[in-house]
């Protein structure tokens, strides 16, 4: 199962509901960050359910990682990470 990072970077208007969507498949990192593991067919559908709420000048960026064993991941100051599994 492929580690995945996601970003986006949309108009105000539709970050709450790329907020929701996103939330549904990842674990909530920083605003407009995503993190976690998904099969290559949830990672198609988030791509395919997300792409239809894009509009102009809206972006969305997916890092897909072999493996969570080859990131190393720092964080500094508050990290949500944690807090956004138990919601």
């Amino acid at each position: 199962m492929p580690f995945c990072i996601a970003v986006y970077d949309v108009n105000q208007k539709r970050t709450g509901k790329m907020l929701k969507l996103f939330r549904r498949y990842l674990t909530w990192v920083q605003n407009s960050v995503f993190e976690g593991d998904l099969t290559p067919a949830q990672l198609k559908q988030l791509q395919q359910e997300a792409d239809m709420l894009l509009q102009d000048n809206d972006g969305i960026v997916f890092y897909q990682l072999r493996d969570e064993r080859y990131v190393e991941r720092i964080a500094l100051g508050v990290d949500i990470t944690n807090r956004s599994r138990f919601l």
